[in-house]
């Protein structure tokens, strides 16, 4: 293979990955837990979080509602995690270890 096809290879693949990592920022990834649902996009920010109402009778109740926004986040971040090694953890192995 001759210098000028393993640029031109290097530069589709650099494409290829700049489209799926745009694609995984645009997706919107949702975690749960027992009365908290968040959502958060591609790049791990938060759009959007709610909160079951109803479970909120005392000031104790703030530090289980604490707990699960981080479990729901951590959720949510494992989903994106997932869905970036899909689709780009081919590039990854292709490169043997270069980046």
């Amino acid at each position: 293979m001759n210098m000028q096809n393993l640029m031109a290879q290097a530069q589709r693949m650099q494409r290829d990955i700049q489209k799926k990592q745009e694609e995984i920022n645009k997706t919107e990834f949702e975690g749960s837990s027992q009365a908290v649902k968040l959502t958060i996009n591609g790049k791990k920010e938060i759009v959007s979080v709610n909160i079951d109402k109803s479970i909120i009778t005392d000031a104790d109740d703030i530090d289980a509602l604490e707990d699960m926004i981080k479990i729901a986040f951590n959720e949510a971040v494992t989903k994106v995690e997932k869905e970036t090694e899909a689709k780009l953890g081919a590039y990854a192995k292709g490169l043997n270890g270069l980046f």
